[in-house]
């Protein structure tokens, strides 16, 4: 059985969901540092033929604060404003029907943290592709293992979830080495993610776009195909 841990992204790219589908089990890694300018609470999609950055806006988020305590900004203009740029982007591609309405509900949800914002707009697109998986918040299961490192709080994880084999991104070879890894009694495994080209409103195809990109202008198979495209090493 294999394991993944990653922090909660707003509407993440595709290696985002190729990871939770080469897992068993996923958990969301939410009380761990928020950090500013990252992942977390924004993500980009095509504005006509260009990249446009979209941010939901955070009360006073901090380095010091974790991920599950940093709150939304409700602001309603700012969803309103949000709202009519995904619309005006994507009205006319051809799932946006299917796509928007979805949107719409996540966006005016009103989740009291970004965590619970980004967790949601993540399983709305497993609920949407029909995936069924395990997923998890670390905020939730008592690890009790903060004062630990890097390395040994994902071990920990891992071997307190009953599994021996854990799944990282490969930008995590950089950080994790899988002799010491293998030392503790797990696995670690690093994915590639490969992210194939597909129709977009550009002429020039713009890759790692939040997953929003993907789900207006393919079908369902087309998304699985996408979500399967990955190397393990």
């Amino acid at each position: 059985m294999t394991v993944a841990i990653m922090q909660p992204y707003i509407f993440p790219y595709v290696g985002y969901f190729q990871l939770i589908m080469a897992v068993d089990k996923f958990i969301f890694y939410d009380d761990v540092d928020f950090i500013k300018r990252g992942w977390i609470n924004r993500n980009r999609i095509l504005l006509g033929e260009n990249e446009y950055l979209f941010t939901i806006p955070c009360v006073k988020p901090t380095y010091k604060k974790k991920i599950c305590n940093i709150k939304v900004n409700h602001d309603c203009t700012d969803t309103e404003k949000l709202l009519k740029t995904l619309y005006h982007a994507y009205s006319k591609a051809p799932f946006f029907k299917d796509v928007y309405p979805l949107l719409e509900e996540q966006f005016t949800n009103y989740s009291q943290s970004i965590s619970t914002l980004a967790v949601q707009s993540i399983k709305m697109v497993i609920d949407y592709l029909g995936i069924e998986k395990d997923f998890k918040l670390s905020s939730e299961q008592h690890y009790c293992n903060n004062h630990l490192n890097k390395a040994d709080r994902l071990i920990d994880i891992t071997k307190k979830e009953g599994e021996v084999i854990y799944i990282n991104p490969k930008g995590g070879e950089a950080l994790y080495d899988k002799p010491y890894f293998d030392a503790q009694g797990v696995e670690l495994i690093f994915l590639q993610s490969v992210l194939p080209k597909y129709s977009q409103s550009s002429p020039h195809f713009v890759a790692g776009l939040s997953i929003i990109d993907v789900l207006m202008n393919c079908d369902k198979e087309q998304v699985f195909n996408m979500l399967d495209n990955y190397q393990l090493r």
